[in-house]
Parts: C-alpha cells; sequence; structure tokens
C-alpha cells in the first residue's frame, strides 16, 4: 500500500493499519521462506556434489570456471533485467542460481569438517536473526549505513582478489573480519530496504518479484557472512 510522503508511524484508521501489518507480514514471509528454499537447496546440492565426487571430477577442468562464475552472471541478470522478468522467470532463476551455488561452494565440505561446518552455520544463522529483526523493527533509518557498507563490500572484493595472487594468511584474516563486520550489517540494513519496498505499493505481480529479489539479498548476505565466518572459525579437514 503506497502511503506517500505521509510517515509510517502518523496516526491511521485500525483498518488501515491492521491491512499494512498484515500485509507486510504476509511479504517478508515470502521473502524470508525464499531465501531458506534457496539456502537448503544450496546446502543440498553442495553435500551431494561433495560426496559424489562429481566437484572433484570437475574441480580441475573449464568447467569449473564456468560453475564459479554463472552464478554471478545471474545475479546481473536479476538485478538490471527484473523489470522485464514475469515473477514465474524470476523464481526459477534464483532456483537455478541456489543450485549453482551449492556446486561452487561443495569444497566447503571437503575442506572442513562438518562438526565446524554445523557450528558455524548455526552461529550464522543466530547472528543473521538478529540482525534482521533489528533491521526490520529498528525505527532509525539505516540508509544512512549503506554507502559506508557498499565501499567496504568493493574492498572486501578487491582485496580477495589481490590475495588470489599473493596468497597472503593475514590478508586473508583481514578480509573475513571486515568481512564479518560488513555482512553483518549488510543483514541489517537490506531488511530495512526490503521492508520498506513493500510500502512502495504495487500490484501483486511486481510484488512477488520484490520478494524474489529481496531474498536474493538476503541469500547473499547469510552465504558471505557464513563463509567469511568459516575462514575464521571453521576447522580443517586433516
Amino acid at each position: 500500500m503506497a502511503l506517500g510522503s505521509q510517515p509510517r508511524w502518523t496516526v491511521q484508521s485500525t483498518g488501515a493499519q491492521v491491512g499494512i501489518d498484515v500485509g507486510l507480514r504476509d511479504y517478508m514471509l515470502r521473502v524470508y521462506n525464499y531465501m531458506a528454499s534457496g539456502l537448503a537447496l544450496t546446502g543440498i546440492v553442495a553435500y551431494v556434489a561433495a560426496f559424489s565426487g562429481f566437484y572433484e571430477s570437475i574441480a580441475r577442468t573449464p568447467l569449473m570456471w564456468l560453475i564459479i562464475l554463472a552464478p554471478l552472471g545471474l545475479v546481473m541478470w536479476m538485478s538490471y533485467g527484473i523489470q522485464r522478468m514475469q515473477a514465474s522467470t524470476a523464481q526459477m532463476v534464483f532456483w537455478l542460481f541456489s543450485g549453482l551455488m551449492g556446486l561452487s561452494l561443495a569444497s566447503v565440505f571437503l575442506y572442513f569438517t562438518g562438526a565446524s561446518i554445523a557450528r558455524v552455520f548455526f552461529i550464522t544463522a543466530g547472528t543473521f536473526a538478529a540482525m534482521s529483526l533489528y533491521g526490520y523493527t529498528t525505527q532509525r533509518d539505516l540508509s544512512q549505513f549503506g554507502s559506508f557498507l557498499f565501499m567496504g563490500l568493493i574492498g572486501i572484493v578487491i582485496a580477495s582478489l589481490v590475495n588470489l595472487f599473493i596468497g597472503s594468511t593475514a590478508l586473508q584474516f583481514a578480509i573475513s573480519v571486515i568481512g564479518v563486520l560488513v555482512f553483518t550489517g549488510l543483514t541489517a540494513y537490506d531488511t530495512q530496504q526490503i521492508k520498506e519496498m513493500y510500502y512502495e505499493g504495487d500490484g501483486s505481480e511486481i510484488a512477488s518479484k520484490k520478494a524474489v529479489m529481496g531474498a536474493l539479498r538476503l541469500y547473499l548476505d547469510f552465504i558471505n557472512l557464513f563463509m567469511m565466518l568459516m575462514q575464521l572459525m571453521g576447522t580443517r579437514r586433516d
């Protein structure tokens, strides 16, 4: 429901406020369901690819580059082409993205112990839930932190690319620590932004596409936070 320039905390009729609250809860629930389903698909694909031997069979072939780069291409396609997509197409692309991410992350099950993966996953889930709840409930405008978090994200990407060539353990540690801070902040920021998108209104088709894009943003926050914590707290196999 579009509220225009009217502040959301302005007194409204009880019926209108109830409608907004119910609609918002349904919208956010759809976002979280998409995100959780994507994470579940990623985890299943990663586990199967790791222990079936499929990942190791392609790890040293050119196909691995396709698996690594394809998710990035799908994210860009969704980000810049979502307006021209139908909601059903956006959902299919999101599932495809989640599956390909599972293939690219299968190495986690090969390099780290199962106990440490489970431990870090629950730490990530708890941190994510707390920060997403904060972003959903806070009355503080978090948009002022958006540019700072984006600059931190760009810095992480550049430093990670540099570290591919120099292989510095100290730099990797710094990247992981900063990454945890950045993606923790982005979880709250993105949740508030996704919530704000609901108030802009639009029809059910556009709302469905917004829910998919919101799920993608939170999915990326969760996955990146998980990977940064794995680098810091994961126990490698002997």
